[in-house]
């Protein structure tokens, strides 16, 4: 197939989510309304020997048809693949394909990413090296581990036979993923996609922030007031779980078929800072942003919210406000969700920009959840606080920032014919 001299267009026409904050809209939306938080003691921790963080964010219930998630479907399937594999379903089903001989088709591919696989599956092969001994490895630990077990999964279940972008890049797995997919398919490789990310809460992730001194410890016995992006007060980060799925298509191939179009994808720009493993580099954050606004053909008054990373962490949040200050000054308005749900890290990406679109399509913005006292250091940003409120919006850019360097931003729209 000849390639297109220009770009296609890309839009969204499925979405599906698994949160600490619900696992349908309704449910996600109610918690947005009330405030509600999805932080959570973790009494089960407390066994940890030197773990000082006691709070996380579990997913909230989920349920598996027993008879399409059939013990042989799901033997290669830790908790990770197993919330991709359902919210890939359930953004098919949204999106009326779920049924379609497309899916099973070189023209349908996926990009999907996580952090790492399932953390029980890596103590397998921990205990061979720990006690030079293979009981526990199983046929299947190789494949529940590896990095790329949520996106091997989705096209398995679904038969897809098109690329398969693994975008294992921490905390933008599930936006590189977005992006990866809306450049296949504007480039002419693909006319759907699924896209998105995932992540299973474990101890190990909290540990890994927590000898970093990044982690959330002053609100262990009251959860629902951590973490506070951009506060004053604010003491770390918070780990999550979840799953987000979108399904990107080719404008005229969804037109064709009367697809639903939520909205189009109309930008995105991702960078590195080429500078530090774990301090993040303002000017590389802003430039991502510019970048994402470039391919858009869009300039900064034209985006009616800036959906951002917001980890609450000190210098995270300073050098996100700086970058995002650079490039919009403080008037547009300014949120994040991680205050309701914590730090989903490889799904973040992929259930902020699902969030964020419901949001333009209802016409409304969350708060940062917890901010009361804005800290000073961080730049005068036009910070949505306190509640919910109606805020019209024709286009909004959701930003994601990794360990690594790794900087990325989306600019969704409504379509415009």
């Amino acid at each position: 197939m000849k390639l297109p001299i220009t770009p296609r267009r890309v839009v969204v026409t499925g979405m599906a989510a698994i949160s600490p904050i619900g696992s349908t809209w309704e449910e996600v939306r109610a918690s947005l309304e009330a405030n509600k938080s999805g932080i959570r003691h973790m009494t089960e921790w407390e066994k940890l020997e030197d773990l000082n963080t006691r709070v996380a964010a579990p997913a909230a219930p989920f349920e598996l048809d027993p008879a399409i998630f059939t013990r042989k479907r799901t033997r290669s399937m830790g908790r990770v693949a197993l919330m991709a594999v359902k919210t890939a379903r359930d953004a098919l089903i949204d999106a009326g394909l779920l049924d379609d001989p497309v899916v099973a088709s070189p023209r349908t591919g996926v990009a999907f990413g996580s952090s790492a696989g399932q953390p029980a599956a890596v103590a397998e092969l921990a205990h061979l090296i720990l006690s030079s001994s293979c009981r526990g490895i199983t046929a299947t630990t190789y494949v529940r581990m590896m990095a790329h077990t949520a996106p091997v999964n989705i096209s398995v279940f679904f038969g897809c036979k098109g690329r398969i972008c693994t975008t294992s890049s921490a905390c933008t797995s599930g936006s590189q993923g977005i992006g990866s997919a809306y450049e296949t398919i504007a480039t002419g490789r693909a006319d759907v996609m699924i896209a998105g990310g995932c992540e299973e809460l474990d101890a190990t992730d909290a540990a890994i922030f927590d000898t970093l001194f990044a982690t959330s410890v002053r609100w262990n016995d009251d959860p629902s007031h951590t973490p506070r992006p951009f506060d004053r007060d604010r003491d770390g980060l918070v780990v999550g779980e979840g799953s987000g799925a979108l399904i990107l298509e080719e404008y005229e191939h969804a037109r064709a078929r009367g697809a639903r179009i939520y909205a189009e994808v109309a930008g995105y720009g991702t960078n590195a800072d080429g500078s530090h493993i774990t301090s993040p580099e303002s000017a590389q954050m802003a430039a991502a942003m510019r970048l994402a606004l470039e391919d858009a053909g869009m300039e900064p008054a034209d985006i009616d919210l800036v959906n951002g990373h917001g980890t609450a962490t000190d210098r995270g949040d300073v050098a996100e406000s700086h970058a995002t200050f650079e490039v919009f000054g403080g008037h547009t308005p300014y949120t994040t969700y991680k205050g309701h749900m914590g730090h989903t890290l490889g799904a973040c990406g992929a259930l902020e920009a699902i969030f964020a679109i419901r949001g333009m399509l209802e016409g409304f913005v969350s708060p940062v959840l917890n901010l009361e006292n804005p800290d000073p250091a961080c730049a005068p940003l036009a910070y949505v606080r306190d509640h919910v409120r109606e805020l019209p919006q024709r286009a909004v850019m959701s930003n994601n920032f990794a360990f690594g360097g790794i900087n990325t931003s989306l600019i969704f729209r409504k379509l415009e014919d």
